[in-house]
C-alpha cells in the first residue's frame, strides 16, 4: 500500500490528516519521530510523499536530492515526494500563507511589516511578504540581536507598521489566553495574520477585529498549503473552488456554535435539534452543576452569585477550549467580556432573540424567579446579547425553525 503522511516531533493535535482526508483518497498517517528516528527513516524511503512538520523543516534538507527554489530561499521544507527512489522537497506553507493573505485581503505592497517569531514559519513569512512588495520587512524576536528588533522596539520604533503577520505559537491551544504583542500599540495597523490555526481565532486576532482590522487565523493557509501539497503528491491540478470548499468543511467540523439568551429562550432545546454531525452538545449551567453536585439555585443561595459567576467562566472556558461543540450558556454569560473572549476564539454566538412574551419567571432560577425580576434581567442585558452576538436568531416560534436558521446562517458565514 502507497504510504502519505505527516512527519514531527508531536502530532497530538494536528488537523493535516482530516484535511487530506477530504482532499484526495489515500491513507495518510501522522507520524511521530524523535531526533534519532529522522535518519533511518529517510534512508529507508518507505512512503511515497509525506507533509514535515515542527521541528524537522531543515533537519530533512540534508536527506535530499532536490529542493525546490522557493524552498531554498526560505531555507525549510514541508513538503516530499518520493519519485523513483529521488526525494523532492517543497515549501507549500509560502502558497497556503500568500492564500491567506490574499483572501483577508491585506495589500502588503509598499507596506512596512512585522513578522512575529524567529523559526521557520517566520522564514516563510518574510520571503512571502518580500515577493509581495513589502516596502520594510522587520522580524521580531524575544532576544535582540543584530538580525531582529525585540518586542520592546517594535512598539517604541515601528509603532507605524501597517501588517502584522504572526508566526509564533502565542495563543496557540492550550495557551490560549496569550497573545505575542499588543495591537493597539499599532494606529496605522491595517491587517493582522496569525498562523496559529487552534483556537480559529486567537485572542490577537480577535483584538484586531474588535478595532476593525482585517485579521484572520492560519486554517486557511493550513488547508491551502495542504491542496499545494496534494497537488505535488498525485501531480494533479485542485481547482480553487474545491480547495475553498474544503477548507468551508473543515471549518464547519471545527467551530463551535454558542447559544446565548435570556433564561427561558429556548438555547438548550434549539441545541439539542441542531443536527451537526460529530458535535457534542453541552449546557454550561448543567456543567456548573456536575462540579458542585447542587443545583444552580442552591449554589447562588448557599455561596452567592459572585462565586457562581466564577465557577461558570471556569466551565465556560473548558466548553469552549475544544471543537465540535454545540454550547448553551447561561443567561448571564455575556456580564464578562473573557467569557466572550473564550467563546469567541472558537465559535460564533447566536443569540436567541426570543420574545419578551414567551419569558417567564421560573423557581429553579434565583436571578429571575418573579416577572420583576425577569424584566429587570431582560432590560439590563438585552444590549449586551445583541451587541456580542455574531448573528441575531429572530423569534421564529419554533426550536426546529431556529435551529434550522441557525444552520443556515453558519454555512453562510464560513464562506
Amino acid at each position: 500500500m502507497k504510504r502519505y503522511g505527516c512527519i514531527g516531533k508531536k502530532l497530538t493535535h494536528s488537523f493535516s490528516k482530516e484535511i487530506h482526508a477530504r482532499l484526495a483518497d489515500y491513507k495518510y498517517e501522522l507520524i511521530e519521530l524523535t531526533e534519532e528516528e529522522i535518519r533511518p527513516f529517510f534512508e529507508k524511503k518507505d512512503f511515497e510523499a509525506i507533509n514535515v512538520t515542527i521541528p524537522y523543516k531543515q533537519t530533512v534538507i540534508p536527506y535530499l536530492d532536490s529542493v525546490s527554489e522557493i524552498a531554498q530561499r526560505i531555507g525549510a521544507v514541508n513538503t516530499i515526494v518520493n519519485r523513483g527512489g529521488k526525494l523532492y522537497g517543497y515549501n507549500t506553507d509560502y502558497y497556503g500563507l500568500k492564500a491567506l493573505i490574499e483572501r483577508v485581503g491585506s495589500e502588503l505592497h509598499g507596506k512596512k511589516v512585522l513578522i512575529l517569531g524567529t523559526g521557520g514559519t517566520s522564514k516563510t513569512a518574510r520571503v512571502v511578504a518580500s515577493d509581495l512588495g513589502a516596502a520594510e520587512i522587520i522580524t521580531v524576536s524575544r532576544r535582540k540581536t543584530d538580525e531582529y528588533i525585540d518586542y520592546g522596539d517594535a512598539v517604541t520604533a515601528h509603532a507605524d507598521a501597517q501588517i502584522i503577520l504572526n508566526t509564533t505559537p502565542s495563543g496557540m491551544y492550550p495557551d490560549c489566553e496569550s497573545k505575542p504583542i499588543d495591537v493597539s500599540a499599532f494606529p496605522r495597523l491595517e491587517g493582522v495574520i496569525d498562523a496559529v490555526y487552534n483556537p480559529l481565532c486567537t485572542n490577537l486576532i480577535l483584538d484586531a477585529k474588535e478595532k476593525g482590522i482585517k485579521a484572520e487565523g492560519g486554517l486557511y493557509m493550513l488547508v491551502m498549503q495542504a491542496v499545494v501539497a496534494v497537488e505535488k503528491f498525485l501531480d494533479t491540478k485542485i481547482e480553487k473552488d474545491i480547495a475553498d470548499r474544503v477548507f468551508a468543511s473543515v471549518y464547519a467540523a471545527k467551530e463551535n456554535v454558542v447559544l446565548t439568551g435570556m433564561p427561558g429562550s429556548g438555547k438548550s432545546t434549539v441545541g439539542k435539534r441542531l443536527s451537526l454531525e460529530g458535535y457534542e452538545f453541552i449546557d454550561t449551567d448543567a456543567e456548573i452543576e456536575k462540579r458542585c453536585g447542587c443545583t444552580v439555585r442552591e449554589l447562588i443561595t448557599a455561596k452567592g452569585e459572585a462565586y457562581f459567576r466564577d465557577l461558570e467562566t471556569e466551565v465556560i472556558r473548558d466548553a469552549a477550549s475544544k471543537s465540535c461543540r454545540i454550547i448553551a450558556t447561561g443567561g448571564g454569560t455575556v456580564l464578562k467580556d473573557e467569557n466572550i473572549r473564550a467563546l469567541k476564539r472558537n465559535g460564533k454566538l447566536f443569540f436567541l432573540d426570543a420574545d419578551p412574551s414567551r419569558l417567564h419567571a421560573a423557581s429553579d432560577r434565583p436571578l429571575c424567579d418573579t416577572e420583576e425580576k425577569l424584566a429587570k434581567l431582560y432590560t439590563e442585558r438585552i444590549d449586551l446579547y445583541r451587541k456580542t452576538a455574531d448573528v441575531t436568531v429572530p423569534d421564529l416560534g419554533s426550536p426546529e425553525a431556529e435551529a434550522a436558521y441557525i444552520a443556515k446562517k453558519r454555512s453562510e458565514l464560513i464562506l
